[in-house]
């Protein structure tokens, strides 16, 4: 990897790993007993193991000059890996805060360990580590493929992957000791999101670079919506996380939102970052992979940009539906249940053009868990857009919100439409990145479809049952005009539904190990045929 780069390229890899070790060390000196110093000193561990890194391979010689005719895939098979293991970790801590609502006593009397500590660490490793690693690697990946474009530079990849995965994890150590912002998806600390926005520029440059290089006229509509996740998500986080730190010198700061303002800015930004970090950035991985893998064309490219167009303008309006019956203005609320529900039309366009897609190949469908892994995947985008749309009317709002009816609705998302569009693309482009002729065990990949598939009916059909047991429940009068159960008979209707949630936690999590443990074997094995194609003769996929 660093053998590959040039000399200038090293040299300059060398500044930024010193510069962050001595950013870290600065850190760690000032804070001292904050838990800001215990990332500081991350950060200098990082830096220094980077200067030895890079130091070592300084007097190599420059590398191969046949480099610039074929892809810089080395920062996209890491980033597979990474997320890889974040996902492994992330899902693990799911199946523990799953634990603790049946077994309240499994935090072992720690601080570290209770359900409001690690309930942001699940939330953020799952979406931002797990899906974010995952949305760098395959758009490095597509927008070089789509583009016949190598990478303009071998520093800024890695520079984004390393940046961004220090920012998950000072995130994640963060709510272990107890810093929080007491915000949905983005909590860190203020100098963590410093630290991300530095990324983010660097990753959106990145991408406009690549494309401006670019051998194929034509952008392909997957690098659309790559680009839509990369930039909206940069404004959403910028203006989400505007706070004033109490001192330079600690991790604890202050909105500069408050009241209802802050609730609508949160919400803003909370379901915008279901539109383009959970769903624009993985309908870029679906227009790319389910094509190649089912062998045909995208079944219509216009339903494509009208799906576009129509997802990035309908669900910058729609955060407000969160606020049902709170003090924000009723016609906001009512806007962003209008907005909700014309939702629906450009998120079934999008899930219908990729079910089109399939006509005429479920043959392959049939034969191939990898591809299975896509039409599923596809099947529960719909489902959830449509289960979106349907929540975000006031009179059912009314029965579902703050029920787990919610919890569900966001799990066949994340795990229904995320987490297997994700599977999907790692088996498609694995075995090509690293010149194996297939996956080291297809039966390993048929035992993980159909955990996950289990894991994910077992667990989304408990949680939606629980959420309307306890709707119902909490709005049950007797004859005397007051409540006919107690908060606490509720919570005892919930067990059944609390342990199955937790039994399919446990198959969905035994499917991804499989999954991790099929792709590390195949990154081990033997080589096959060469991936590495040239990119002049590379025709535009």
């Amino acid at each position: 990897m660093i053998a590959a780069l040039t000399h200038t390229e090293r040299r300059l890899a060398m500044g930024l790993s010193l510069l962050l070790a001595l950013v870290g060390l600065l850190m760690a000196a000032t804070a001292r007993q904050d838990p800001m110093a215990v990332h500081g000193f991350m950060a200098v561990a990082l830096g220094v193991a980077l200067v030895f890194v890079v130091g070592g391979v300084l007097e190599h010689p420059g590398p191969d000059p046949q480099r610039l005719s074929h892809y810089y895939d080395d920062p996209i098979k890491a980033g597979i890996l990474i997320a890889l293991l974040w996902g492994v970790f992330a899902m693990a801590v799911g199946l523990w805060v799953a634990a603790l609502v049946v077994w309240p006593e499994a935090t072992f009397g720690q601080a570290w360990s209770s359900y409001g500590r690690i309930r942001p660490v699940h939330t953020t490793g799952v979406i931002f580590a797990f899906g974010g690693n995952a949305l760098i690697a395959t758009s490095f990946h597509v927008m070089q493929r789509t583009s016949r474009a190598r990478l303009p530079d071998q520093i800024s990849p890695w520079f984004v992957l390393i940046g961004y995965n220090l920012f998950c994890l000072w995130a994640i150590t963060g709510y272990f000791m107890g810093i929080t912002q007491s915000k949905e998806y983005a909590e860190a600390e203020w100098y963590a999101d410093i630290l991300l926005v530095v990324v983010w520029v660097v990753y959106f440059v990145l991408y406009l670079r690549t494309l401006a290089r670019r051998a194929e006229p034509h952008i392909y509509v997957a690098n659309w919506y790559y680009l839509a996740f990369i930039l909206v998500v940069a404004m959403l986080h910028i203006v989400n996380s505007l706070a004033l730190p109490v001192s330079l010198a600690g991790a604890k700061s202050y909105s500069a939102f408050s009241g209802v303002q802050d609730a609508m800015v949160q919400w803003w930004y909370g379901h915008n970052a279901v539109a383009f970090f959970m769903t624009s950035g993985f309908l870029g991985m679906l227009y790319y992979y389910l094509p190649m893998r089912a062998q045909r064309p995208i079944y219509s490219y216009r339903l494509s940009i009208l799906s576009f167009w129509g997802i990035t303008f309908f669900y910058m309006w729609v955060g407000s539906h969160h606020l049902h019956y709170t003090a924000l203005p009723h016609w906001v609320q009512t806007l962003g249940m209008t907005f909700s529900v014309m939702l629906l039309v450009p998120s079934w366009a999008s899930a219908g053009n990729a079910l089109m897609t399939l006509n005429g190949a479920w043959h392959r469908v049939r034969d191939d868990a990898t591809l299975r892994f896509m039409f599923v995947a596809a099947v529960f985008y719909g489902l959830s857009t449509f289960e979106g749309s349907f929540m975000a009317i006031r009179p059912v709002n009314a029965l579902s919100h703050y029920t787990d009816w919610t919890v569900g609705h966001v799990h066949s998302g994340a795990l229904g439409w995320l987490a297997m569009i994700t599977f999907g693309a790692f088996y498609s482009v694995v075995p090509s990145l690293w010149g194996r002729p297939g996956m080291y065990s297809s039966r390993l990949v048929e035992w993980h479809f159909w955990l996950a598939l289990a894991g994910l009916l077992t667990y989304v059909f408990s949680l939606w049952n629980a959420g309307l047991t306890q709707g119902l429940m909490w709005r049950t009068y007797n004859a005397a005009g007051t409540l006919h159960y107690s908060f606490i008979d509720s919570m005892e209707a919930m067990r059944p539904y609390y342990i199955a949630r937790f039994i399919g936690g446990v198959l969905f999590l035994a499917g991804l190990v499989i999954g991790a443990v099929n792709i590390w074997l195949t990154v081990r094995g033997p080589r096959g045929a060469a991936a590495d194609r040239p990119l002049a003769p590379q025709p535009a996929e």
